[in-house]
């Protein structure tokens, strides 16, 4: 059986509940999960969104922990350090839509090569400019815009800073908000750092580099050069680079592992991720709890949002309407929290698609529509793989489907979708029409709200949308200005 029809099928299995489904009907070892476990299993996310293949993060950290604990850190730094490997990456959504536009291409086709290049050359700019440059014009692009490009990065030594300098802070920013070490926080923010002073975003050189840094910088380089070229070509690459862009004792460290071909083997294998989750320094500590599940989704939240100029503070405005509207319809507690947890990670397969799609000004082709409408799939392959998510994996994916089938990427309809699936399609659907987009101003929320009632029983759920417009006309929803205080302090519960 296909993938979309397994999930067909184990959609039309569940019928449409009198009331949500608590998540305290999860397996009882759900609740047991902790951050590692769930920071593991988002790890793809972290990949689409920088063009890596798919297990990059996990190979990198698994490869970071050994250089780690051969270098005898402490058990507090190993843990910042785990941490740091895990969310190296969480600032990737902050430079996406500025690379797409600067290179008029897929911004995951770019950001390698941004990785892998010599920033203080201006014939390595001008080499990066001309080859990615374009790539994203249907047609091709011409000479012209090829050297203006071209022209627009090599003449701009500072351009790569500016760049990296939005990646690294947000980063940092996502670990800080996650309650992680100091530590790790700053391991992120300077893993771009060269050991020669070369790299970015303040330009420090030799041991003024933080060591989770060095650490994070040389464990990424081996996984994206092992993955295309093989592990000695990785480590030939590695040691050609010592002293100048990485710390000469690690990389004799990683030169001293060549021949250990088990370890190598586990690394570059499916077992990765499981190796990782034994690494945890603080396994068997504390369940990660509801409160904590609910800060990972609301930073997650934010992270999406960032890829794109147009979509600030979506996923927050959409989990603030379907939390409204799970409270008009007499959600319980946890059920409204479960639905808002949906809300806030329902565009998290975004991470897949390029800016240069999702920021488009024109009208997209076919062919752009479709890929744009495999997020969803995403959505669900990314959210699936987090066991203590997986209640909610379907409500977060299934948010374009409609209940005449008209909806996409599966076509599902009528009890095909949950009453908390239909409660997120339309306070998707709210948002997205009062919001902004590329080349349009949201509308009028009554103009918005006439468009649902127009689809009301047809494609929308008929009591959703009736709960939506009660919200609007009691004062309960503004376009755009979501009120959740004000639902909450009627029916009372959860925040």
């Amino acid at each position: 059986m296909s993938q979309s029809n397994a999930f067909a099928a184990a959609a039309a299995r569940a019928q449409r509940p009198t009331a949500p489904q608590s998540p305290k009907e999860l397996p009882p070892e759900a609740a047991r999960g902790s951050l590692a476990d769930v920071l593991v299993a988002l790890s793809s996310a972290f990949d689409l969104l920088e063009g890596h293949p798919l297990g990059h993060t996990s190979r990198a950290a698994v490869i970071g922990m050994r250089l780690g604990r051969e270098l005898g850190l402490p058990p507090a730094m190993l843990s910042a350090l785990y941490y740091a490997l895990l969310l190296k990456d969480a600032g990737g959504s902050a430079n996406a839509a500025r690379i797409a536009a600067l290179f008029s291409a897929d911004d995951q086709q770019v950001k390698p090569a941004l990785r892998r290049a010599d920033w203080r050359s201006a014939l390595m700019r001008a080499h990066v400019g001309w080859t990615y440059g374009g790539r994203g014009e249907a047609q091709g692009a011409s000479l012209g815009s090829r050297f203006r490009i071209l022209s627009r990065v090599a003449w701009q030594p500072g351009l790569a800073r500016d760049l990296m300098a939005a990646r690294s802070d947000q980063g940092a920013d996502v670990a800080r908000r996650l309650g992680l070490p100091d530590d790790t926080a700053r391991g992120i923010r300077s893993m771009d750092e060269r050991w020669d002073g070369s790299g970015f975003p303040d330009g420090v050189a030799g041991d003024a580099i933080p060591l989770l840094s060095r650490i994070l910088n040389v464990a990424q380089f081996v996984d994206t050069v092992m993955t295309t070229r093989g592990k000695d070509t990785a480590i030939d690459r590695l040691v050609s680079r010592r002293g100048r862009w990485f710390d000469p004792a690690l990389v004799d460290c990683v030169r001293s592992w060549r021949r250990d071909a088990g370890w190598w083997g586990v690394v570059w294998t499916s077992e990765a991720d499981g190796e990782l989750v034994a690494l945890d320094p603080s396994a068997g500590g504390p369940a990660i709890g509801e409160d904590g599940l609910d800060r990972v989704a609301g930073v997650f939240a934010d992270i999406i949002d960032a890829k794109s100029p147009f979509t600030h503070a979506h996923s927050t405005t959409v989990a603030r309407y379907a939390e409204a509207i799970g409270w008009e319809l007499g959600f319980n507690v946890e059920a409204v929290r479960l639905v808002r947890r949906a809300a806030l990670l329902h565009d998290i397969g975004k991470v897949a698609i390029s800016n240069r799609l999702l920021d488009k000004p024109g009208a997209l082709t076919d062919t752009e529509r479709l890929a744009i409408q495999t997020h969803p799939r995403h959505t669900f392959q990314i959210l699936s793989r987090v066991e203590l998510f997986a209640a909610m994996a379907h409500m977060a994916a299934t948010h374009h489907e409609k209940l005449d089938g008209s909806g996409y990427p599966w076509g599902l309809q009528g009890d095909m979708l949950t009453l908390p699936a239909r409660v997120l399609v339309v306070a998707d659907m709210l948002e997205a029409l009062t919001g902004c987009g590329p080349c349009r101003e949201g509308m009028p929320i009554e103009r918005a709200l006439g468009i649902l009632h127009s689809e009301r029983g047809t494609r929308l759920d008929a009591d959703c949308v009736d709960a939506a417009e009660r919200l609007v006309a009691a004062g309960m929803v503004e376009a755009g200005v979501p009120q959740p205080g004000l639902a909450t302090a009627i029916h009372g519960g959860w925040r």
